[in-house]
């Protein structure tokens, strides 16, 4: 479904950040995307987004190319931070803006909204002022306007950052019952191990490793390279005193 084919990302009038990115993602396939602060997650998922420019290379989408600046809505950039999303005065306002400028007449529009809204069990909310929803609510309201959209792939920007325990368990059941393609970007590596059968590291301005996430997240000495840690729940213990053996393959 999506094809990025020799792929180099990076701001206009500089150099590339991420450069010889090729992956292939299927319908459906959810893959994490890992690495340390800085490594270009952001921008790689603007450049597929097609909010900015592939300096070389390729994305396809559904086998059509992507361009900068054009409108996709088979493609849903959910960004890091909710505020930077949420514009409208009320919820359901926000959530149907993307249908609303589909041309969809407001009927329609108001219904794809409350049916997004509802699944991500923000239904009775509808007429919040958006600036008085707690933040895992503001997040699951960026996501609700992703879906009403009705997208293919959805790149989803550190989804779980800054929300409780509760919060982030809704948000992780939410995410797994959802049918679309996802790559997620983030340093909750929990929750991409969950989440994500495949993950991608990348770092120093190339892809790392590509596989399984088992592989990928447990490989103590690659994690370590590139400034990672080995998922809790990856890491073998011994006895009642809970020990880790340090260093494990």
């Amino acid at each position: 479904m999506l094809e990025l084919d020799a792929l180099a990302v990076g701001w206009p009038g500089h150099g590339a950040v991420l450069s010889d990115l090729s992956i292939s993602l299927a319908a459906g396939e959810r893959m994490g995307i890992v690495g340390p602060n800085g490594a270009g997650k952001t921008t790689f998922f603007h450049t597929i987004a097609g909010v900015l420019p592939a300096q070389a290379g390729t994305v396809t989408m559904g086998g059509r190319p992507v361009q900068a600046g054009q409108f996709r809505p088979d493609i849903a950039l959910v960004f890091q931070q909710a505020e930077d999303q949420l514009f409208c005065p009320t919820l359901i306002e926000d959530v149907s803006f993307g249908p609303r400028n589909l041309g969809l007449p407001a009927s329609q529009a108001h219904a794809r909204a409350a049916r997004a809204l509802a699944d991500c069990g923000l239904a009775g909310l509808e007429d919040r002022p958006v600036h008085h929803l707690s933040g895992g609510e503001k997040r699951r309201a960026c996501i609700a306007g992703a879906l009403a959209m009705q997208p293919n792939l959805m790149l989803l920007d550190e989804p779980s950052a800054a929300l409780d325990m509760r919060q982030r368990r809704r948000l992780i059941a939410l995410l797994a019952g959802m049918k679309q393609a996802m790559l997620i970007a983030s340093h909750d590596l929990e929750l991409v191990l969950e989440l994500c059968p495949r993950v991608v590291l990348i770092d120093q301005g190339r892809i790392c490793a590509d596989g399984p996430a088992r592989d990928v997240l447990g490989n103590a000495a690659l994690m370590l390279a590139h400034g990672q840690e080995v998922p809790h729940s990856l890491t073998p213990h011994h006895g009642t005193g809970h020990a880790h053996v340090r260093n494990c393959p």
